[in-house]
């Protein structure tokens, strides 16, 4: 089983940059592809970012296309998502997921998640 756990979430003002890291736990991470969902307050689980296990094919939702940045290094079981020019419709609570086989733009594709970490952009 793999374990998942966010870090890297909080306030920033809007224009402004943050890293986003998810630390698996696990032997088998390296083979799973893995995504970025977010959730905002009464809005339905969104997709954010998708990359393959080999790291080299990624896909992005058009929202963040050009802003965000998926990547991972599986020397180090961790997925990053950096995020530039960030917007207020950007605040939400972040996910990383994971599955094996490819990756997909539907939550309910994943059966692996982390416990989320909070962005809140600011004016």
């Amino acid at each position: 089983q793999v374990q998942l756990v966010e870090s890297g979430g909080g306030l920033v003002q809007a224009g402004g940059s943050l890293s986003l890291s998810c630390a698996a736990s696990g032997r088998t991470f390296s083979s799973y592809a893995a995504a970025w969902f977010r959730q905002a307050p009464g809005k339905e689980r969104e997709f954010v970012s998708a990359i393959t296990w080999r790291g080299n094919n990624t896909h992005y939702a058009d929202s963040v296309k050009g802003r965000f940045t998926i990547s991972r290094d599986n020397a180090k079981n961790t997925v990053y998502l950096q995020m530039n020019s960030l917007k207020l419709d950007d605040t939400a609570v972040y996910y990383c997921a994971a599955r094996r086989g490819p990756y997909g733009t539907s939550w309910y594709l994943y059966d692996t998640w982390g416990q989320g970490t909070q962005v809140t952009v600011s004016s």
